[in-house]
């Protein structure tokens, strides 16, 4: 006797709405990112004077909770920076996915809701550590700050493998960057990419070793230098490395750093190529929410 064979039904998605509006007053936008600190750090960066004129906010919130989007451009590209509910960050991506091209940070939960509006060429699990003043431990070596002048110097270095560096004379100048040297050739640098002493937070980042130099402790030896730096005006100092890494992961917790979370990296491709979708999604979401101070998206 044959059995009747079942098949149940895939359940339905409940609707869902959201209020997205554009946020443009700094300290509402702090209170988003101060729960966490370190995970946010960069964004809390983008709040500085200087920074804060060529990124742009939205803010969703609804009944799958609320999320915060942040896009920004720089002297090295265009960055995408998420926070908070996967459902409300999907509300945001229908209406504001950003330029062609970026670079993104976002939680692990973020990916399913990216992936339908970018290629991500290349997801980079990383940790991010912190470190405050009470536990760093200084490394011993001879460094040396690096300034504006030195540009041309640092872009060679980071041109040793094949990708090419662009730092401008003001990047350097504005950051914090320390390099350490062998026969007055600089072999290994490490600098920020935010520094807000208003927020009390730093990004130590863009750490590179030239390869016959590797395996000596240059790499801890220049993010030490920069971390006592900038913790003399950032009580907070944070930075990511790929976990695989274990001799990296070791040599900073030597620094004192410490897990804090974990996040995602990925250059990010818009699929919408010419943002017709998008803008189509952002009118009728206009009209949609004219009375509610927003615009309203149902997914």
């Amino acid at each position: 006797m044959e059995r009747d064979i079942v098949r149940a039904a895939a359940p339905s998605r409940v609707s869902q709405a959201y209020i997205v509006r554009r946020l443009e007053e700094r300290d509402a936008i702090r209170r988003h990112l101060e729960p966490r600190p370190a995970y946010a750090a960069y964004a809390l960066g983008q709040l500085e004077p200087r920074l804060f004129p060529v990124s742009k906010w939205w803010l969703a919130e609804g009944d799958g909770g609320q999320a915060l989007l942040l896009h920004s451009r720089g002297g090295l590209g265009n960055a995408l920076f998420a926070i908070g509910d996967a459902a409300a960050l999907e509300a945001l991506l229908c209406l504001h996915p950003g330029p062609r091209n970026a670079f993104a940070t976002c939680q692990a939960e973020h990916l399913e809701v990216l992936r339908r509006f970018f290629f991500l060429s290349h997801e980079r699990p990383l940790l991010r550590m912190k470190v405050t003043a009470d536990a760093f431990s200084a490394p011993q070596g001879e460094v040396r700050r690096l300034h504006g002048r030195d540009a041309g110097l640092i872009n060679r270095l980071y041109s040793t493998e094949g990708v090419t560096g662009s730092y401008t004379h003001r990047q350097i100048e504005e950051g914090v960057y320390f390099g350490a040297y062998a026969d007055e050739r600089l072999v290994a640098v490490a600098g920020t990419h935010a520094v807000s002493p208003a927020h009390g937070v730093a990004v130590v980042g863009n750490v590179y070793t030239h390869p016959h130099h590797r395996d000596q402790g240059l790499g801890a030896l220049v993010t030490g230098a920069v971390t006592g730096a900038i913790l003399k005006t950032c009580p907070l100092v944070v930075l990511s490395v790929d976990p695989r890494n274990r001799a990296a992961v070791r040599a900073y917790q030597r620094l004192g750093y410490r897990e804090e979370c974990r996040l995602i990296e990925t250059p990010a491709t818009r699929k919408d190529v010419f943002g017709l979708s998008s803008l189509v999604r952002r009118l009728t979401a206009a009209l949609r929410g004219r009375a509610m101070g927003g615009a309203l998206v149902r997914l």
